[in-house]
């Protein structure tokens, strides 16, 4: 059954929403209250297509949080168990963010200009309001809000020739999960190789509405020649390379420990950041589940839309919560979180999916 997604106000559309749509958009979803595409050609072909050529994705639902002020530095360590003390002024940080009982409440990017303002690239929850309540209740010295930035994405293997050709030979010698500044006509964007996905590529975070379409429309005409086309996050090749989705594999439910992030928990000497109590316990007892590969055997089943359990004589032992065909790897591949006890690499399990049983062997890396 095809489903419409009703726009509005409330639902926002993104800078390269007009261009998204001309090249024919088949599917969206609603991530941080915007509109984020899934499908062009369908999710197969669009596959195919990433590992082969070179994707511009609108990821523009990625918002913001932006703090600024004397205190910057210190509201940020507090947000996550991750040391910041030696973070460079180029470079970009994966974060779990957690809550006072340790929970996970997002897993962004934070992007460092300087010890008095930072850049906090969102996976899709409201923590724009958690880090304005915190900092507020905290009385610190900083200005918290969105500013007016929409990232782009491009990835895939032939993604380093296309941006070359439209922001210059400079672009090839970003270092994985560092930035720098670079021209674009008459302003300049910060350009992070990073992105959602295993292909490599780039996400360039663009500084002002008006600059979105003017960007999109210099990639495709820099790349008709690469075949260059519009794309997503695509869901067969992040599960291949174990990208976790919040709100699907990691939830408030759960602990960075569980998700797999133990060696981005790693505090600073002396820091107490949010949850840091419930973490040092965890850690101490270890975590009591955690994500795994899963292989699941049999013909291809339908993506999950809702959880699968994991079973093992006759109990639950953890379930699945992102599940697609891999056509490289010739087998459904997906993402489970698993008990303590039942993880271990070649554990044999039963998945319980809406079209039946399947055999379930964990595994202990992903495929890529």
């Amino acid at each position: 059954m095809t489903h419409l997604i009703s726009h509005s106000r409330r639902l926002r559309s993104t800078p390269f929403t007009a261009g998204v749509e001309a090249k024919g958009v088949k599917g969206y979803t609603v991530y941080n209250h915007m509109l984020l595409p899934t499908v062009f050609e369908n999710v197969v072909e669009d596959y195919h297509h990433l590992k082969q050529h070179v994707q511009v994705w609108d990821v523009a639902c990625e918002r913001q949080v932006e703090l600024n002020g004397p205190d910057a530095s210190a509201l940020m360590q507090l947000l996550t168990p991750r040391d910041l003390s030696k973070m460079k002024e180029d470079q970009c940080y994966y974060v779990p963010v957690t809550d006072n009982d340790g929970k996970m409440l997002n897993d962004p990017v934070a992007i460092k200009h300087s010890d008095t303002r930072w850049w906090v690239s969102l996976a899709d929850s409201d923590l724009l309001l958690w880090i304005k309540g915190y900092a507020l209740g905290k009385g610190l010295d900083v200005q918290v809000f969105e500013p007016d930035v929409s990232p782009l994405a491009v990835q895939g293997p032939k993604s380093d020739d296309l941006m070359a050709r439209v922001f210059g030979e400079e672009v090839r010698d970003i270092r994985f999960f560092r930035y720098k500044r670079l021209a674009f006509g008459e302003t300049s964007f910060i350009i992070a190789r990073s992105g959602y996905s295993k292909q490599g590529g780039f996400e360039i975070y663009v500084e002002g509405t008006e600059n979105g379409m003017p960007l999109w429309d210099a990639l495709f005409e820099a790349g008709e020649d690469l075949n260059v086309r519009p794309g997503c996050p695509n869901l067969i090749e992040r599960i291949e390379g174990g990208m976790l989705s919040y709100g699907n594999d990691a939830t408030m439910a759960n602990t960075p420990l569980e998700c797999g992030l133990g060696k981005f928990c790693k505090p600073a000497e002396g820091n107490a950041h949010i949850g840091h109590a419930a973490m040092a316990r965890e850690l101490a007892e270890g975590p009591a589940r955690q994500v795994r590969a899963i292989a699941i055997g049999g013909e291809p089943v339908a993506p999950a839309r809702a959880p699968w359990p994991l079973m093992r004589d006759g109990q639950q032992v953890g379930q699945v919560t992102s599940a697609a065909w891999s056509p490289d790897f010739e087998v459904t591949v997906s993402i489970g979180m698993v008990d303590a006890g039942h993880w271990d690499d070649g554990t044999e399990l039963t998945v319980v999916t809406p079209e039946g049983e399947r055999s379930a062997l964990v595994k202990e890396k992903f495929w890529v």
